[in-house]
């Protein structure tokens, strides 16, 4: 396994701790000392501790598919060569002379502004098992965008130039 998909493990799985952590010590305190102050049909900081139980017990569970697909990708032997999960990707907009760097994750992960798609979006999805030196067309609201693939970067840390 390389080094990117090991920081990246690293730091899901540093987080799954950190949130644990608060899921099995820090919140029963704190849900215990809601329940001593009485009744709990009023009581702002039990509501409030049971709502944060819920949310930390949702996203480890999302941390914790994230580290399993990561594991997934690793191990599988698909195309370091086709953009795929955990590729990063250069494009050339043919109409505007412009480029941009996508990189592909996980739907929970996704950040338009940072560049970071799922492969369920348009442009992933025409990106997708696509290779260096492709041109693809992207539907998108405002249009039709053309783009062309200058450089792929893969979850292993290959990188492919045209």
């Amino acid at each position: 396994m390389t080094d990117s998909i090991e920081r990246k493990k690293k730091a899901l799985l540093d987080e799954i701790d950190k949130l644990r952590e608060e899921y099995q010590v820090e919140l029963p305190k704190r849900i215990a000392e809601a329940r001593s102050m009485g009744d709990l049909s009023e009581n702002a900081e039990y509501d409030a501790a049971r709502e944060r139980q819920g949310f930390l017990k949702a996203r480890i569970a999302q941390l914790t598919h994230l580290v399993s697909r990561y594991n997934e990708v690793a191990s599988s032997p698909g195309d370091e060569k086709c953009v795929g999960f955990g590729s990063v990707v250069v494009v050339l907009d043919l109409d505007a002379d412009t480029r941009t760097e996508y990189t592909i994750v996980h739907p929970i992960e996704v950040d338009p502004v940072e560049g970071k798609i799922s492969l369920s979006s348009p442009v992933g999805r025409a990106l997708q098992n696509r290779t260096v030196g492709e041109a693809v067309v992207v539907t998108v609201p405002a249009g039709e965008k053309r783009l062309f693939i200058e450089k792929i970067t893969s979850l292993q840390g290959t990188v492919f130039t045209a």
